[in-house]
């Protein structure tokens, strides 16, 4: 296909012009920009666009779908006509995160910081678990406790207590440190700092509002200045922005410093400002802050219980899809604080339960394999509170598991606000969750889980049974005979028989995790999900098209003119040709499974990169009538996966 420069100047146009571009590049199917501002794209014009088969936005990247052949040609000549230099896939995606908006850099900012200290959190939580089991009344006996009852048990708890205890006590501390190293400053002093903030000489944070009562807050009077005199347990903003303004101060310092007295200024002046202005301007401010989102939030779920919990237990995991829920530690952290508990814990804890449920029904949905050892696997994890292999590895691909685990999840989210569920601590989510909660509320807890275990486990295996009969039975040694009847009676020339150039689960192209494949954005198609690392040809043909340098995709052309590309992996061309062997060229004539390409299994799984293969018949190919999709396992190489059916008028050769 020909383009028309006007049609790429359009392009340029709609995307708010060359000199809205920062960097841009391309892969075998789409143009991928790092813009400045992605609100003056007129996404209708590329809408009407010949060349433009889609359009979306994806981790700070403005892409545009062209076709494979043919977007090679469309960078060439936009480069041309811009005067810009290429860019290769990293630099557009170093450009596109520093145009991230500033609620994204937060959030992202949130995740650095408690991302490396949730270990010793999760540690405390579980052991408080086991200190409620040991101190909670009516567990073990109606209205007494263990230690109670058994009080040579007490001193064993209150030991359990103290360890556990020590990473909240101490909770600044651990934030400093985490958040002085994301803000670019010395640990050490970030550690110093927290424990600055909960220095015993201070009136504890948690003792504040009985004293605000009492007229007892003790202050410091500087020079007529009386400043209140008490520590941030168990707060979080404080410590937070302490830290920020010490890694800058410091960093300040380290410039402007002689590296012969570094030694001897740097620190000692940085932490004397820091203190005095977290306990002077940032703690009382941030304090204040802190404690008014807090009882915020604590009178929208009083006031509308059962609507909060339908939101944030129904909605929970589509945070953990696009990072904010990382944001939410610091309000449980917050609320347990201040309030004595957190009500949004529990809620988590069974969200994770539910995706769990529905990963656990796949594995009796799915047929392949490898898909049910997946979906075990995840499942387990997610019960015991790290969801996000189900979410993304099952749920997500195939949609519906995701869904109904938001339906279950938001059912119990209504039943733990309803009944004010409370957390005493941030520990595991998941099955074990529940040493986290209030013993009084272990009753309503266990509910809850039930309802996130039956709810997502049933709606997702009835739904995808009811999928599978709809969908084609797939070839097994009973019915290969039928298969190859079929085979026959269809070879005729006005039918192209497109052969699997993988062993492997076929699937619909609505499972590709990428919008472009999976919305049918450049053409029809169908996908596979590999079991071999090789790539054979589908067909006998010529290969046509080459990505040089990433050797991740190619186009074959059969006799009849029918191209088809096949796409190893999702994202896979960051990996820059790494794990990749190509084994033909381009202008290459090719037989029926011939070997085209060898790739890396583990090495692209290892990068986080899909597996799933795409072998798309782009659009645009006027011989071509219909497409005819076969998923199903294709256990030998002569499975059929799609059966392209040409015009009549169509000139065909064998």
């Amino acid at each position: 296909m020909a383009i028309e420069r006007a049609q790429v100047e359009d392009i340029i146009k709609a995307v708010g012009g060359k000199d809205n571009i920062e960097a841009s590049t391309h892969c075998v199917t789409r143009l991928r920009f790092a813009l400045y501002d992605d609100k003056l794209v007129d996404k209708d014009a590329l809408e009407q666009n010949d060349l433009v088969k889609g359009q979306f936005s994806s981790q700070g990247q403005y892409q545009v779908v062209i076709g494979p052949g043919l977007v090679d040609k469309v960078y060439d000549e936009m480069i041309s006509i811009t005067g810009g230099s290429r860019a290769s896939k990293d630099d557009v995606k170093n450009a596109a995160s520093k145009k991230q908006n500033p609620i994204q850099r937060a959030i992202k900012t949130l995740a650095d910081i408690f991302i490396p200290i949730l270990p010793a959190i999760v540690t405390a939580g579980l052991l408080l678990g086991i200190n409620n089991i040991l101190t909670g009344k009516g567990i073990f006996f109606e209205g007494m406790a263990l230690v109670q009852v058994y009080p040579q048990w007490t001193d064993f708890a209150s030991i359990i207590n103290t360890i556990a205890s020590t990473a909240f006590t101490f909770l600044p501390a651990l934030i400093g440190w985490s958040a002085v190293v994301r803000f670019g400053g010395s640990p050490l002093l970030g550690i110093v700092l927290g424990l600055i903030l909960v220095h015993p000489d201070l009136l504890s944070a948690y003792s504040y509002a009985d004293a605000v009562t009492k007229g007892t807050v003790p202050v410091w009077d500087l020079f007529g200045w009386e400043v209140n005199k008490i520590g941030y347990q168990g707060q979080v903003l404080p410590v937070l922005v302490s830290a920020y303004v010490l890694a800058q101060i410091e960093k300040f310092l380290n410039k402007k410093i002689a590296d012969s007295f570094k030694l001897l200024l740097v620190a000692p002046i940085t932490l004397l400002i820091t203190g005095f202005l977290a306990f002077t301007v940032i703690g009382p401010v941030t304090f204040m802050i802190g404690n008014a989102i807090t009882t915020g939030l604590v009178y929208v779920f009083d006031l509308a219980p059962a609507l909060g919990g339908l939101i944030y237990g129904g909605f929970y995991a589509l945070l953990v899809i696009t990072g904010m829920h990382h944001t939410f530690l610091a309000v449980d952290v917050q609320l347990i604080g201040t309030q004595g508990g957190t009500f949004l814990w529990p809620m988590l804890a069974l969200s994770n339960i539910a995706q769990g449920a529905g990963a656990l029904a796949m594995m009796l949905v799915l047929k392949e394999q490898k898909g049910k050892g997946l979906a075990l696997t995840s499942s387990v994890s997610a019960f015991l509170g790290v969801t996000e292999p189900a979410i993304f590895g099952v749920n997500i691909r195939y949609k519906y598991p995701f869904v109904f685990g938001m339906i279950g999840s938001g059912i119990a989210g209504i039943l733990l606000t309803v009944n004010h569920v409370l957390a005493s601590s941030i520990g595991v989510g998941g099955i074990p969750g529940f040493l986290s909660i209030f013993p009084n509320n272990w009753g309503v807890f266990f509910v809850g889980m039930a309802i996130v275990l039956i709810v997502p486990f049933a709606l997702t295996f009835m739904y995808g049974k009811l999928l599978n009969k709809r969908r084609q039975t797939p070839a097994t040694p009973a019915n290969d005979s039928i298969r190859k009847n079929s085979d026959q009676q269809n070879s005729a020339l006005d039918v192209l028989e497109v052969k699997t150039p993988v062993l492997g689960h076929v699937v619909p192209l609505e499972q590709v995790p990428d919008p472009a494949f999976a919305e049918r954005q450049m053409g029809q198609g169908i996908a596979v999900e590999p079991k071999d690392d090789r790539i054979l040809a589908p067909f006998s043909g010529k290969v046509i098209h080459i990505m040089v340098k990433s050797k991740h995709a190619l186009i074959l052309e059969h006799p009849t003119g029918v191209q088809i590309l096949v796409h190893v992996g999702i994202n896979t061309v960051s990996l820059k040709g790494q794990g990749f062997t190509m084994h033909v060229e381009t202008g290459q004539n090719v037989e029926q499974g011939q070997l085209l390409m060898e790739f890396d299994r583990e090495l692209i799984q290892k990068s986080g990169y899909p597996m799933i293969t795409p072998v798309i018949v782009p659009e645009g190919q006027s011989m071509i009538e219909s497409i005819e999709e076969l998923p199903g396992e294709a256990n030998d190489l002569q499975y059929v996966l799609m059966r392209i059916h040409l015009n009549s008028s169509s000139d065909k050769t064998n």
